[in-house]
């Protein structure tokens, strides 16, 4: 082990290598390039223990990214600190218009020392399997609605169309396999995009029922239960939410999630002018999504059908109050703003926002509370 004590290591991850810069400690420190390594176990543990030789503590950060968690748990691992850092939340200079994988991990070296990095969270592998898993049913619902539209495309540009109320519903799907195609070339080609249909049905419906498994070995599995007492959310929303914001435990405050959820107003103020725009956007834009769906279901009065009962009856008392709370709240609020004159999507993204909050809430409830039913 050498003299020097403190050193701070970053890296810029790629799919084959990995390019590596060092800063030294203190500001006059010496920055420097360290080159590439393959991205690969062996080659990330050699480094680690050529480093260990000559500082006494190592700092390791990489940006948030498609290579995923698995080198922050390998230093991990090894008994040194390693920060994910956000990407959206780097300080850059505005007339910098170079970049290089070089310069971008001299850049990083230079911001963890100066201790400028933001890190996101990390989760465990279980719950990176979890959000795998809801991201997977995602998907499937995405592919889903693009088969779907297929369907309607083909038979519109025949000039048919369904006069009922709703699409896909079993009235619609007795429409569609009613439908008789002159050409045998267009009803080979409407066959199959049925077909399609089916298997994506299908591939949705299997990815729910394997949420619905893994679930109860969850560890946040009674926030999930919480969560299902409000209004707009059922156990797969509930479960993709958490998995995307994961242990809401760590925002000290509401406000905190809600700017975390990129709910809360930009701004762009000077001097005595000050003005203010848009959401920020920031943060987990799936998590965001999901919430702002979930939004819409309380411009409805507030009341308890006969499924969200069950729901409801299964989250501890503490919980069953917040959830009734904000269904008064946010009802209420919605009306206010629609009253003034506010876009519905403006609405709606205020509401979210304060959705945000008794979430949160709802989540310190459930931790304290027993479960009971």
């Amino acid at each position: 082990m050498g003299d020097d004590s403190v050193a701070y290591v970053a890296f810029d991850t790629a799919k084959l290598h990995h390019t590596v810069a060092i800063a030294e400690e203190g500001r006059t420190g010496e920055i420097r390039f360290l080159g590439e390594i393959e991205n690969s176990e062996a080659a990330a543990v050699k480094l680690v223990k050529k480093l260990e030789q000559r500082y006494r503590r190592l700092m390791f950060c990489y940006e948030a990214g498609p290579t995923g968690y698995e080198l922050h748990r390998l230093i991990e691992r090894l008994g040194h600190e390693c920060m994910v850092v956000a990407p959206s939340l780097i300080p850059k200079k505005a007339g910098d218009r170079v970049k290089t994988n070089r310069r971008d991990a001299l850049s990083l070296a230079r911001l963890l020392r100066a201790g400028e990095l933001t890190a996101v969270w990390v989760p465990d592998t279980r719950h990176e399997a979890m959000r795998d898993l809801t991201r997977a049913r995602e998907a499937a619902v995405a592919d889903l609605v693009s088969k779907r539209q297929q369907v309607l495309s083909l038979l519109l540009r025949l000039g048919r169309h369904y006069e009922g109320k709703r699409h896909w519903t079993r009235m619609h799907m007795t429409w569609l396999l009613s439908q008789k195609l002159e050409h045998a070339e267009q009803r080979i080609a409407f066959e199959e995009m049925l077909l399609a249909v089916r298997e994506a049905q299908g591939r949705v419906a299997r990815l729910e029922q394997a949420i619905r498994t893994a679930l109860p070995d969850w560890s946040l599995a009674e926030v999930v239960t919480a969560l299902m007492a409000m209004r707009g959310f059922d156990l797969v929303s509930a479960s993709a939410f958490l998995a995307e914001i994961g242990d809401l435990s760590r925002f000290a405050t509401a406000r905190e999630l809600m700017g975390y959820l990129g709910l809360v107003p930009s701004e762009q103020s000077t001097g005595e002018t000050t003005r203010r725009a848009g959401i920020t956007k920031a943060g987990n834009r799936r998590a965001r999504r999901i919430l702002v769906e979930c939004s819409w279901s309380y411009r409805h009065p507030p009341r308890l059908g006969k499924e969200k009962l069950a729901k409801v009856e299964a989250a501890p008392r503490a919980v069953r109050e917040i959830a009734w709370k904000a269904q008064h709240r946010l009802t209420g609020r919605y009306r206010a703003l629609t009253r003034n004159g506010k876009k519905p999507t403006v609405v709606v993204t205020a509401i979210a926002r304060e959705l945000s909050g008794f979430i949160w809430a709802i989540d310190r409830a459930a931790r304290v509370a027993p479960m009971t039913r």
